[in-house]
């Protein structure tokens, strides 16, 4: 009886170790399957993970890139500015000559033309006493014509001098 129990609880245990055998295998396999999965989507998670890492360095790249031309930008704007600002200042100042050039060269004008004008009174006055003494001369040469027919010894007397004295005109613009 002994022997078939031991017999029983040998088969028992032999079934009980096959059982925990297959189940151990079992139970195995499907670790190991589940590694193997775990493994190839942390392999794809590493490669992805790379991937971003790469991505991130080209856009970390890239945005340095962008920002040194941003600045190179920057600077050449501010330079273009200021060359800008100091040639409107410099036009401002030319502007300035200018008007100044202008406004002494209508002073300038308007003096010539009151210079002018006093020119132009002083030889209207003077070809009217020029005038008067032409009449005047031609009244008496007139008057000595007429005289001297009948009296030849006028004729020998010297010319009568006549002397100018000028006025002084005074202008009024």
């Amino acid at each position: 009886a002994l022997r078939e129990l031991r017999a029983q609880y040998e088969a028992l245990a032999a079934r009980n170790l096959q059982a925990a055998e297959d189940w151990y295998r079992a139970r195995c396999a499907r670790l190991h399957e589940r590694a193997a999965r775990s493994q190839e989507a942390v392999r794809a998670s590493r490669r992805e993970a790379g991937e971003c890492r790469r991505q991130l360095q080209a856009r970390l790249v890239e945005m340095e890139s962008l920002r040194g031309a941003h600045q190179s930008l920057e600077r050449q704007l501010q330079e273009l500015e200021e060359r800008h600002n100091a040639e409107a200042a410099g036009l401002q100042d030319t502007i300035g000559q200018l008007e100044d050039d202008l406004r002494n060269t209508k002073n300038e004008m308007a003096r010539h033309l009151r210079e002018y004008q006093d020119l132009l009174n002083v030889k209207m006055a003077l070809d009217i006493e020029i005038a008067a003494y032409r009449k005047l001369l031609e009244g008496e040469e007139t008057l000595f014509n007429m005289g001297s027919g009948g009296l030849p010894s006028l004729n020998s007397l010297p010319s009568p001098t006549y002397s100018f004295q000028p006025r002084s005109f005074s202008s009024s613009t």
